[in-house]
C-alpha cells in the first residue's frame, strides 16, 4: 500500500501513506489474499460491465462499480451494514486498527511484531494508543505477581 484516499473538503484526495513502514512488506495470511482476489475479480465485472463508464482506478483495490473511490461516508455506512448483517456489535472502522492490536495483545503476539503488522513507526504508538489490557489479564498479572513476592494469589 503506498497512498491512500482522504477527503478535504468536497474532494477526494490521493495522499502518500504517512511513513516508510506504512510501505513495507508484509505478508498477508491465505483467508485475506482469497478474499483480496475475490475482490479482484468482482472488480475485473464491474469493469467490463461499466465499459467505457470505467474510471482509472489508479490501483485501488476497493471501488465503485465504476472505478471511482469510495466516498468515505459510504465505506463507513457499508461496514456498519455488513457488521449488523453478521450480528457484530457495530464499532467506528477507525476502531479496527484498536481491535487487531488489541487481539494482538491478547494473542501474546510480541509488542515489536504488532508494531510491524500495524505499522507505527514507533513502539510506544503500538503499546500507549492502541493496546488494551484486559481486566481478566490484569487480574492474571497481579496473580503473577503475588505468587512471585509469596503470596496466596
Amino acid at each position: 500500500m503506498d497512498h491512500q484516499i482522504q477527503r478535504a473538503g468536497r474532494q477526494i484526495l490521493h495522499r502518500e501513506t504517512k511513513t516508510e513502514e506504512s510501505d513495507d512488506f508484509l505478508p498477508l495470511p491465505e483467508f485475506c489474499l482469497r478474499a483480496l482476489r475475490m475482490r479482484r475479480a468482482q472488480q475485473t465485472g464491474d469493469r467490463k460491465a461499466a465499459g467505457e463508464l470505467w474510471q482509472d482506478t489508479r490501483g485501488l483495490i476497493f471501488t465503485t462499480k465504476y472505478g471511482t473511490p469510495i466516498e468515505p461516508g459510504n465505506l463507513t455506512r457499508m461496514f456498519a451494514l455488513r457488521a449488523r448483517r453478521a450480528g457484530l456489535r457495530v464499532i467506528p472502522l477507525r476502531n479496527t486498527r484498536h481491535t487487531c492490536s488489541s487481539l494482538l495483545v491478547a494473542l501474546k503476539v510480541h509488542p515489536k511484531v504488532a508494531q510491524r503488522i500495524l505499522r507505527h513507526s514507533q513502539i510506544a504508538m503500538t503499546m500507549e494508543v492502541y493496546a488494551e489490557a484486559s481486566e481478566e489479564e490484569v487480574r492474571a498479572a497481579l496473580g503473577k505477581l503475588s505468587d512471585a513476592m509469596g503470596g496466596a494469589g
